[in-house]
């Protein structure tokens, strides 16, 4: 089964392209059409989406992010041990669910703490005074349909996004789109950049088909 969590607006599916890739689905496929049919009859909002090989699509309606802008932050090792590399997002409860605290966002560290991987729900990228940073492909994470964007439609580097350093860190998600965090000992991140990052997101808004 492939899972997502999609935001339905009226342009169409915010990050459609990558929630497609994550799903499996193939354009022009029973499935793509399916899934098509669905979001247009459907109202605006976050909707969670299950594929199987065989049966039509799953919807549930969800609320909206629980993640607001200030949020204070801890740090936890990720629970993808032996991981390397992205991996599929999981359905509910999935292995973040002992890592996220309410009002609180977990940074998710590598095993020996050094460096931040992602967030316990969201993707983290930084910013190097130039240039968006985005992780290294290889660390254990869940692929982020936002961080595929923003590392297909921008200009990034890749590179450890360290535990101690004073890099600004921004959350990205799609529900959410962008997210600042209370991050004492760090600058913010440049508005100008996060306001970039949310436009290249909301450009990515089309309907499945």
């Amino acid at each position: 089964m492939a899972y997502t969590l999609l935001k339905l607006t009226e342009r169409g599916v915010v990050l459609w392209r990558y929630h497609a890739l994550r799903l499996g689905v193939v354009p022009g496929s029973t499935t793509a059409s399916d899934l098509a049919a669905r979001a247009r009859a459907a109202e605006t909002g976050v909707w969670a989406v299950e594929v199987e090989p065989h049966g039509p699509p799953r919807w549930q309606r969800r609320e909206g992010s629980s993640l607001r802008d200030g949020m204070p932050v801890r740090l936890a090792p990720t629970p993808l041990v032996g991981v390397s590399g992205a991996v599929p997002k999981s359905a509910p409860p999935g292995p973040y669910r002992a890592l996220r605290r309410p009002g609180t966002v977990t940074l998710v560290t590598t095993l020996d703490g050094t460096e931040i991987v992602e967030a316990c729900r969201a993707a983290v990228i930084g910013w190097d005074g130039s240039r968006i940073v985005c992780v290294p492909e290889d660390r254990p994470r869940v692929w982020s349909t936002a961080e595929a964007a923003v590392r297909g439609g921008l200009i990034v580097r890749v590179a450890p996004l360290a535990v101690r350093s004073a890099m600004p860190l921004l959350l990205v998600n799609a529900v959410k789109g962008t997210c600042a965090i209370d991050l004492p000992g760090r600058a913010d991140f440049p508005v100008a950049v996060r306001r970039n990052v949310e436009r290249l997101l909301l450009s990515t808004a089309a309907w499945p088909g």
